[in-house]
């Protein structure tokens, strides 16, 4: 009797063990999946942009504007689709603003910018505005950590220095205020407890702002069918789609892993760009995305036991 009760024991343990590591690993699939299909949302914003703006099928502030109310309109259908019920969270102005400048800077930079470049561009902007606010917040990043940003920062100058392959300072300034704005439209979301909700109110209380914009700069008014379905496909697919996907992986992420693989987007952009509009993958380019990526991430680590930063995407 004792024999069998053990090894009744014994299989009982065994099929817990295995019923934990299905369970588990059919939730690392399920994150991995959703962080996979985010990361490839926002690169392809990137290339999507640059697909509209590069041949001049449509006009920076048109294509700013068909994104945000597409991506409005998307979010109402989703809302509407999943039944969020009643909230607490609600989307606020200021968080308007700063994905409207967002939006409408990332489409005017990328007019004179490649796609990698902007990209790289845009990602070191957002993790650099996310630890200077850590820092801020009382946060040190410590030894490796200053090391890092300092990598990181070493990165981004060589990478805009004036060369024959620097980027337009123009549009690399636009894309910095872009990753800024991102930034801080992240952090201020953050903590939201109905992300696709606050997200719904950012998107619809930004399109005041973006149809202004389009008003101020009818002059330049250019449309095609092709960059209306660009920009419609930013919109609604990988922006207002990709979003609400990144929420979904962030339930899984600590704030660390959630940055490094944001770090990732960069280089799906500048592939994109290589195979999909023939854009020359420069040596400035390899070297400073190694810089950028590898700095930011080394600071990254070094808050990995660090307090999360209250509240802000």
């Amino acid at each position: 009797m004792e024999t069998v009760s053990k090894t009744d024991s014994e299989n009982a343990g065994s099929d817990l063990s295995m019923g934990y590591l299905n369970k588990h690993g059919r939730a690392w699939f399920r994150t991995a999946a959703l962080t996979a299909f985010a990361l490839i949302a926002f690169a392809t914003n990137s290339v999507l942009c640059r697909l509209a703006l590069g041949p001049g099928t449509i006009d920076a502030a048109s294509f700013t504007t068909i994104r945000l109310v597409s991506g409005a309109l998307v979010l109402l259908l989703v809302n509407a689709a999943g039944k969020t019920g009643a909230t607490a969270d609600r989307g606020n102005w200021t968080s308007a603003l700063m994905l409207f400048l967002y939006a409408v800077t990332f489409s005017f930079a990328y007019i004179s910018l490649n796609t990698g470049t902007g990209a790289l561009i845009l990602f070191a902007s957002v993790q650099a505005t996310m630890i200077i606010f850590a820092i801020f917040k009382g946060e040190r990043l410590g030894l490796m950590g200053s090391l890092g940003m300092c990598a990181a920062l070493a990165g981004l100058t060589y990478l805009v220095f004036p060369g024959l392959t620097a980027p337009s300072p123009s549009g690399a300034a636009l894309m910095a205020v872009a990753g800024i704005s991102w930034g801080i439209y992240s952090l201020r979301g953050r903590g939201s407890r109905a992300p696709v909700v606050v997200t719904r109110d950012n998107f619809l209380r930004s399109t005041p702002f973006v149809l202004l914009t389009g008003l101020i700069l009818l002059d330049n008014l250019h449309v095609t069918f092709a960059g209306v379905l660009f920009a419609a496909l930013s919109g609604g697919l990988t922006s207002a789609i990709g979003y609400v996907i990144w929420y979904a992986a962030l339930r899984e992420h600590s704030a660390t892993s959630a940055a490094l693989v944001q770090l990732l987007v960069p280089v799906l952009a500048a592939l994109g760009g290589v195979v999909l509009l023939s854009e020359a993958l420069t040596l400035r380019l390899l070297l400073s995305s190694a810089m950028i990526i590898g700095g930011v991430a080394l600071a990254l680590t070094q808050r990995k036991n660090s307090q999360r930063p209250e509240s802000a995407e």
